[in-house]
């Protein structure tokens, strides 16, 4: 499996930055990808997920309204559209990639995403926001 994240940088607050992960070495509709972050002196947090299938999605509360995950699979990309981007969103970001295909379900109903869960991920992409 690999993931190959892009689209980081850095940009003023209230603006929008949109994140790809691109996959390969597995079934792209097979599973689930998800977006994690992690600020400095932060846990990793997980911050949505995709069922490529049947495009099921969870958003965390704290990017709920902002934040949307859509994936293309002619390409096998998954992307994240960020907007109104604040000071807290600055964050090292890292798709991960899992069998599970209940794992958005499951954080949707109030299990959340647990990194320990996911068992592939990209490298990561720098967002940093300023105020």
């Amino acid at each position: 499996v690999q993931l190959v994240e892009s689209g980081g940088g850095l940009v003023q607050a209230g603006g929008s930055l949109r994140l790809s992960c691109a996959a390969s070495g597995f079934t792209f509709d097979e599973g689930v990808i998800a977006w994690f972050r992690q600020a400095p002196g932060k846990e990793r947090e997980g911050v949505s997920c995709i069922r490529t299938t049947d495009v099921t999605t969870y958003y965390s509360n704290s990017v709920q309204g902002r934040f949307t995950i859509s994936s293309d699979n002619a390409k096998n990309t998954v992307y994240l559209q960020m907007n109104s981007l604040t000071p807290e969103d600055t964050a090292v970001n890292y798709c991960a990639q899992d069998g599970n295909d209940y794992r958005c379900l499951r954080a949707g109903l109030g299990d959340g995403l647990w990194k320990t869960d996911f068992g592939s991920w990209g490298q990561g992409t720098q967002v940093s926001v300023s105020s």
